[in-house]
């Protein structure tokens, strides 16, 4: 008959256990483990981006997908807003409303205001209700939140790149030169995203805690525009107010584009205004956005 005289004298059952395994402590003085708690930023995220690009692609490739499913035209409606929209300002704001296009016809004025402006707009409005509708991701894994508003603002690249196209063939049609200066235009196009990824992320965070903000973004949007120097030329802009204009970051962008594409004459302090405002959007939002993340998943 055996019995159960419990652990030895002097153990828990947990070392017995240990030595009937022939586990033995190991000697000396064992490390040290410190538990720290995240402070309100955690730059270490944006370090952790490289390491998630996996998700970054995949996230890119399924809002690609989504947006064109089931649809008749697929990838042709990125050309025909902004050739809708061409036709409609060119009609009501150059042949009613008199407005000039700084010696370039019209309809290429508009469109090369129109792509960058399209790009900001739909990123920015991608990016700011991006956490809310991934709420699911945010509750079930772990990686660096910035990956979902980033994600946003990348698949929207690709309708500039197609819209972009139009731009070309629309130059060749009506007999207007390409300008040299367009090995400048992915500078532009940085700031511009750099811009929608610090507006967006901030609008994200904030979108998580205040539903409000879905409302009140498109409609931000609809306002800007018409603040930004799309359908009309920023010479319009007394000088007096030329440099306070340019604090909106786009003003600065549209500005650089047309000169990159079409060689209109720019205005260097608007570009330079437009360019420091976008960085300090980026690092504003930013900061927003990682001192906000910790609290997500708990009131998404």
């Amino acid at each position: 008959m055996t019995h159960n005289m419990g652990p030895w004298p002097g153990t828990n059952s947990v070392q017995q256990n240990d030595v009937s395994r022939g586990i033995k402590e190991p000697d000396g003085p064992q490390p040290t483990i410190i538990i720290k708690p995240r402070g309100r930023t955690n730059l270490s995220d944006l370090r952790e981006i490289v390491h998630y690009r996996t998700v970054i692609y995949f996230l890119v490739w399924r809002d690609f997908k989504v947006r064109y499913r089931q649809t008749l035209l697929g990838v042709l409606w990125a050309l025909l807003q902004p050739l809708a929209s061409m036709i409609v300002f060119s009609v009501v704001f150059h042949r009613l409303a008199g407005i000039s296009s700084d010696e370039v016809p019209y309809p290429i004025f508009v469109l090369a205001g129109l792509l960058p402006w399209g790009f900001f707009a739909h990123a920015l409005a991608s990016a700011s209700g991006s956490l809310v509708s991934n709420h699911e991701l945010l509750r079930q894994i772990y990686f660096p939140r910035m990956i979902i508003p980033l994600s946003s603002i990348i698949s929207c690249v690709s309708d500039f790149v197609t819209s972009f196209g139009l731009l070309i063939v629309t130059m060749v049609v009506l007999g207007v030169p390409v300008s040299l200066n367009i090995a400048f235009l992915p500078l532009f196009l940085l700031v511009a995203f750099c811009a929608a990824l610090g507006v967006g992320a901030a609008l994200a965070a904030a979108h998580i805690r205040y539903r409000d903000v879905g409302y009140v973004t498109p409609f931000a949007i609809q306002i800007l525009m018409f603040l930004t120097p799309v359908v009309y030329p920023s010479s319009l802009i007394p000088d007096a107010w030329r440099l306070v204009y340019a604090l909106n970051p786009m003003a600065g962008v549209i500005e650089g584009v047309r000169w990159s594409v079409l060689g209109i004459s720019p205005h260097p302090e608007m570009i330079i205004v437009s360019i420091v405002t976008s960085f300090i959007l980026l690092l504003v939002g930013t900061y927003y956005f990682l001192s906000s993340e910790s609290s997500f998943a708990d009131i998404v």
